[in-house]
């Protein structure tokens, strides 16, 4: 018995409408799935990135932002393994960014890289509140 996948209808309106604008679109998160933990004294961000190779991943913080890049090739797979009758999961660059603040820098994050998942470990620091402080108006006759 051989296993062909099953046609896909072709015309499908609520698909082709809400499949391809990217305001209703997840792909973002189907690429990489995000756990945020919050500790006493940390968060802790933990990325699935199955297929993906440590040294094709890339953390950097800019403008606030703590920025994770990830590519991943299929082209050697492809050689290796013949044609695909079905392929589910992503080849290719993927991206997520999170806002940590002004006040963390690159040597406050620790990150690691095991069975798939990055982990990174960002410090809480205290945000410098400055309270305003309190001026009257003198009030006339």
């Amino acid at each position: 018995m051989m296993m062909i996948p099953r046609k896909r209808n072709d015309f499908n309106l609520l698909e082709d409408v809400f499949g391809v604008d990217p305001f209703f679109s997840d792909e973002g998160s189907k690429l990489m799935k995000t756990d945020i933990e919050e500790k006493k004294d940390k968060y802790l961000i933990s990325i699935d990135l199955p297929g993906y190779e440590k040294e094709n991943i890339k953390v950097h913080i800019e403008d606030g932002y703590l920025n994770v890049d990830a590519k991943a090739d299929s082209k050697n797979e492809e050689k290796e393994h013949g044609v695909f009758v079905r392929k589910e999961r992503y080849f290719g660059e993927c991206s997520r960014s999170f806002y940590i603040g002004d006040d963390i820098t690159e040597e406050d994050i620790k990150a690691s890289f095991k069975n798939g998942t990055l982990t990174l470990e960002i410090p809480k620091k205290e945000e410098k509140k400055t309270i305003p402080e309190k001026r009257y108006i003198e009030i006339g006759d």
